[in-house]
């Protein structure tokens, strides 16, 4: 399974129900390492998205603690084990975990590959990834060339795990 998610230098992730940093080219990057793929998200995740609906040409799977909670076009899973047979027949390299916070938190350790984008200033957060720079379990593999859009400058990175992931 793999994660992707834009973070500030503290490792905030949002705020408000909405990113810290609308980034163009990070939302391309987003799209590209997507598209086709399952995207794993909370339901907070998912309203944030246009509308309140699932993007175009991604399979979703929204995890929630609500059991009345349902939304067209979306997979609804409550626990560990509904996610696990939600998801037995795709590949892992096609399972992205895209948000928010606690879907990160909960899920990180299944992750084998986490595509970050790393924004290189501070906003006032109120979501956080977990810090990597913490975190002997990934390493920095990749980093783009620095990037600069509307004055802030970012990299894409990504980190592989140096320990077997958990299984679902």
């Amino acid at each position: 399974m793999n994660a992707i998610v834009a973070v500030s230098e503290d490792f905030g992730i949002g705020r408000e129900g909405g990113l810290l940093f609308p980034l163009r080219e990070d939302m391309r990057y987003f799209r590209r390492r997507t598209l086709g793929k399952t995207l794993i998200i909370g339901r907070k995740t998912l309203d944030s998205f246009p509308g309140g609906r699932p993007l175009p040409n991604r399979r979703h799977i929204v995890f929630t603690r609500d059991p009345a909670f349902e939304r067209e076009g979306v997979t609804v899973v409550h626990d560990l084990a509904e996610l696990a047979e939600a998801v037995r027949d795709i590949p892992e390299e096609e399972l992205f975990v895209a948000g928010g916070g606690q879907i990160y938190r909960l899920l990180l350790p299944y992750c084998r590959t986490l595509y970050v984008t790393r924004v290189k200033a501070q906003a006032e957060a109120e979501v956080f990834f977990p810090d990597l720079r913490e975190d002997p379990s990934f390493r920095l593999m990749k980093r783009s060339a620095p990037l600069c859009e509307n004055g802030i400058r970012y990299y894409f990175c990504v980190y592989e795990r140096t320990d077997t992931p958990a299984l679902l």
